[in-house]
């Protein structure tokens, strides 16, 4: 099995995290392939943000999903970012699983308990946090959102400089808000929940751990990709100005998924 983990946000630091974790998490028989947005902001807090980082994360999908259907053929996606930029709508550009590590991490936490709390690495990225877990439906079983109030130093070095802080919090979700699982949220925590295994008494989700195996299983699932309904490709019109990965990507998606649905087709009479 093969995997796509894309770091939505610039910073090279967080890809490196990422990196981490997802080599930790996958299975020994999964491959990775890490790659890091080429344009947008070094972290992302904002639904603006997420906006510029979507179209990123698009261009380094259509790389791998148009052309020559054997070239660096890939079997999933992981949207590596808290928020999931450009979900769900990036599951309209490809045939194979993109699973985005906010709704991994949702998914995971509501097996494991009733009640959730996110933590989260600024005040001003909570409005944003809130929207997705509406979203995905979840918002009646989230207890709280924690967030640091300072301003960081390096985004690559949360986890050092706010350690005991976001210990803290993850503690205060639990005894304050009535949390059964606790979501270390975002990419730049990725690792954390392995570090502080044991000292927060509820189960710790890290979001980049159940993008990685929430993918993995889909994939293995082979449910079949989207030819018809809310998330088939988008219909065949003219277009003009994109890239030519994604331009390739477009057409290569229509044309399969207007193939399944002919060689499906019902005859007359029948």
């Amino acid at each position: 099995m093969k995997l796509l983990v894309i770091n939505p946000n610039i910073s090279a630091d967080v890809t490196a995290l990422i990196d981490a974790e997802a080599r930790r998490s996958a299975g020994a028989d999964t491959e990775l392939i890490v790659r890091t947005a080429g344009r947008g902001v070094e972290y992302i807090e904002t639904r603006f943000e997420a906006l510029i980082a979507a179209g990123a994360v698009a261009e380094i999908i259509a790389e791998h999903s148009g052309g020559d259907p054997e070239a660096d053929r890939i079997d999933g996606v992981v949207v590596a970012a808290f928020g999931d930029p450009g979900m769900p709508a990036l599951k309209e550009l490809t045939d194979v699983p993109v699973i985005g590590i906010t709704e991994a991490a949702l998914c995971a936490a509501a097996l494991q308990g009733q009640r959730f709390s996110i933590i989260a690495i600024s005040d001003r990225i909570t409005a944003w946090y809130r929207d997705c877990v509406e979203h995905f439906g979840l918002g009646s079983r989230l207890a709280s959102i924690r967030s640091i109030n300072q301003s960081l130093n390096g985004i690559g070095t949360v986890q050092q400089d706010f350690k005991e802080t976001l210990l803290a919090l993850s503690r205060q979700a639990v005894a304050e808000d009535g949390a059964d699982v606790v979501i270390l949220a975002g990419a730049p925590l990725a690792g954390l929940a392995r570090e502080l295994e044991g000292q927060i008494p509820v189960p710790v989700v890290d979001g980049i751990s159940a993008g990685i195996r929430m993918t993995e299983a889909v994939v293995a699932l082979q449910s079949g990709f989207h030819r018809q309904g809310a998330f088939a490709p988008p219909p065949v019109k003219n277009r003009r100005g994109l890239s030519e990965n994604l331009d390739a990507a477009l057409t290569a998606i229509q044309a399969a998924a207007g193939a399944s649905v002919t060689a499906n087709a019902v005859p007359a009479g029948k």
